[in-house]
């Protein structure tokens, strides 16, 4: 009797591909403005550091150690996104989602494109 052969697996000898990295896209997450692109973000206050890291689903998600009251993660995910982004403060503005998980920034002079590359960069290992 011959032994079953899995069908998956390569044939003896061959070297096996290997598997291809997930990618996941934040161009997603982005969308034009006339000043400049918007950053869709999933806050999430009260972490052990502050990162900027890629969400499973594609969103990005702002990781910050400040609690979320009185504006204090607000503030702290402006910091974290001037810092990891190159951004001045008066490039950054706050669009809606004052007091909501989800938040759009209003991040200016930069393109969809410059942006992306700039949030791909940051998030780099953070995913």
């Amino acid at each position: 009797m011959k032994p079953r052969r899995n069908a998956a697996a390569p044939p003896s000898g061959q070297p096996q591909p290997a598997p291809a990295a997930p990618t996941v896209s934040v161009s997603s997450a982005i969308t034009p403005h006339a000043e400049g692109a918007i950053l869709a973000i999933r806050a999430q206050p009260g972490a052990r550091r502050n990162e900027l890291r890629l969400a499973r689903e594609g969103q990005l998600k702002a990781c910050v150690t400040a609690a979320p009251e009185k504006g204090k993660a607000n503030r702290a995910i402006a910091e974290l996104l001037g810092r990891s982004l190159d951004l001045k403060k008066s490039q950054i503005e706050l669009l809606s989602g004052e007091t909501a998980q989800q938040k759009r920034w209003l991040i200016r002079g930069l393109t969809v494109a410059e942006l992306a590359a700039r949030v791909a960069a940051a998030s780099a290992g953070n995913g």
